[in-house]
């Protein structure tokens, strides 16, 4: 196994993905309250959880805002992208999706990924399936978001 830190390339060809191998993903990133609330408006969640301020206080469990959780995931994800889906032909699947705690405005997200499988295409010999699980963790080492995924890659060139 290798850890795999920072960015050293955008993206990876299906020989270079090693089950065991961690990529930590660099930068990390401080969600603040007006991208939570843009993310909102953009996806048509107008659920007060998120939004209204007295709301959170006066009527919910955690007596704060509490971001999206698929904001929380698009972030995730998109912190993935150059160590794992750069090269991606497909996004084939997402098999698991757990929010596991809530994230806040103002917490900060980093995220690692690991690589649990690989495969050759049975139908197409210029490429791979990759299975990988990435985890999104707060500025507590709290695991916020865990998703497991498929993702069909290009063999190197000849």
């Amino acid at each position: 196994m290798t850890v795999h830190e920072g960015r050293d390339k955008f993206g990876r060809y299906y020989e270079e993905f090693v089950i065991g191998d961690v990529y930590k993903h660099w930068p990390s990133k401080t969600i603040t309250e007006a991208e939570d609330h843009l993310f909102c408006a953009m996806t048509m969640n107008n659920h007060p959880l998120h939004s209204d301020r007295w709301y959170a206080e006066e009527e919910t469990q955690f007596k704060k805002n509490v971001v999206v959780g698929n904001f929380v995931y698009s972030l995730v994800l998109g912190m993935s992208v150059p160590d794992v889906s750069g090269k991606a032909i497909a996004n084939l699947e997402v098999e698991t999706l757990q929010h596991k705690m809530p994230t806040f405005h103002g917490d900060t997200v980093r995220a690692e990924t690991t690589v649990l499988d690989k495969r050759e295409s049975a139908s197409k010999p210029d490429r791979g399936v990759v299975t990988v699980e990435t985890r999104g963790v707060n500025q507590r080492g709290e695991e916020v978001c865990y998703f497991k995924r498929k993702v069909m890659v290009p063999k190197r060139p000849a």
